[in-house]
């Protein structure tokens, strides 16, 4: 009898995790059994990424103690702070994040440690130093000088304040927060699956990051959140959304930041990530993008019956923030560096060597003729 093949392990159970699950009973995407939308209005994006790696949410002493070994930790080393100045300028800044966190790794002093102590230190390291190689790399394209992390400001002020040299208003630091806590983590998404792959070779924290921002880069995965601000630019005004998506849809055109492979009736981080789109778009004085959004929105619905996902509010977010467009899915590495290494380390804790088979459909057995030889 022929084995059903599986085309991208669709509907295969591979494992068992306590990170995160979708629970459609209550409609929600959930953080160690915390909604995220709760999350999101309650909670900052440190709480949150303590959370994801550690499993509960933070007690005061604990929150101050990470917090503090996050804020220590951002500063590059010169040798990597210049490799990211020396990149080519043109260079896609997710081939600069990929490789900076390759460097970290040849720096770090626990690298070949996998233990699950040393893993939550490299943890903490990679996920501190990483928005620091962002803006370094933000800034350096724009021939701009590198400003140092400041341990007096959050995550988030930290990383406005490294790109722009200063900090903007609260609600604008709150709606970034909520966008890093979206983005943290997602269960077995394909990135996440390619860090738990690279982990079961027993394999380094580094390494296996490394592969999951490589896997992160395509535009089916992270890198949607970068093709839907290349479509609302393409658009331009809200005048033409109408006749945009109508032609895209007619010449069976993919459009970018609609559907899931989990959700089927909605993505249940869109009404949160969409609310503070909304009053971005309001402090910044935007009329022209949720006018395009809502035209999208509601012609991809009554034509496909497809719902947004979460990368289709937090592009036209990013961008009003003054964040160039090719650097939407760097930030989404440094949020989901939390789910990453959470899964990494609980790869660690129960490993079994992730090998699927194959089935064979090349020639059959042949053998070889002289005549074939040369």
């Amino acid at each position: 009898m022929s084995e059903e093949v599986k085309k991208g392990l669709m509907g295969i159970v591979v494992d068992e995790t306590t990170i995160s699950q979708v629970m459609p009973e209550i409609n929600s995407l959930t953080y160690r059994g915390y909604k995220v939308q709760d999350l999101c209005e309650k909670c900052s994006f440190e709480e949150v990424a303590y959370l994801v790696l550690n499993g509960e949410l933070p007690k005061s002493k604990e929150l101050k103690k990470f917090i503090t070994e996050e804020r220590k930790n951002r500063g590059l080393s010169k040798q990597i702070l210049s490799d990211i100045k020396n990149m080519p300028k043109k260079a896609h800044p997710m081939d600069v994040v990929r490789t900076a966190v390759s460097l970290m790794g040849l720096e770090d002093k626990d690298t070949k440690n996998n233990s699950p102590k040393a893993n939550m230190k490299k943890a903490m390291r990679i996920f501190a130093q990483t928005p620091t190689a962002v803006a370094a790399y933000f800034r350096a394209r724009k021939g701009k000088k590198f400003i140092q992390p400041n341990k007096k400001l959050s995550y988030s002020e930290n990383f406005f304040n490294m790109m722009f040299g200063k900090v903007p208003n609260k609600e604008i630091v709150k709606a970034f927060d909520v966008s890093m806590i979206l983005y943290a983590e997602h269960s077995f998404n394909v990135s996440t699956f390619t860090a738990r792959t690279i982990t079961s070779s027993l394999s380094d924290i580094h390494g296996a990051i490394t592969g999951a921002i490589a896997s992160l880069k395509g535009p089916l995965h992270g890198g949607a959140n970068e093709a839907v601000m290349y479509m609302f630019k393409q658009i331009k005004k809200p005048e033409k959304a109408e006749k945009w998506i109508n032609n895209a849809l007619d010449k069976k055109k993919v459009v970018m930041g609609f559907g899931h492979r989990v959700y089927r009736s909605g993505d249940s981080r869109v009404p949160t990530m969409k609310k503070y789109f909304l009053r971005v778009a309001e402090l910044k004085k935007n009329t022209a993008y949720p006018k395009m959004y809502k035209i999208l929105e509601k012609i991809m619905l009554q034509r496909k019956n497809i719902h947004p996902n979460v990368d289709y509010p937090c592009g036209p977010t990013y961008h009003l923030m003054g964040i160039d467009t090719d650097f939407f899915t760097p930030i989404f590495v440094m949020a989901r560096i939390t789910g990453w290494s959470a899964h990494i380390i609980e790869q660690h804790a129960a490993n079994k060597l992730i090998r699927p088979l194959s089935k064979y459909k090349g020639s059959e057995h042949r053998e070889v003729l002289s005549l074939n030889i040369r």
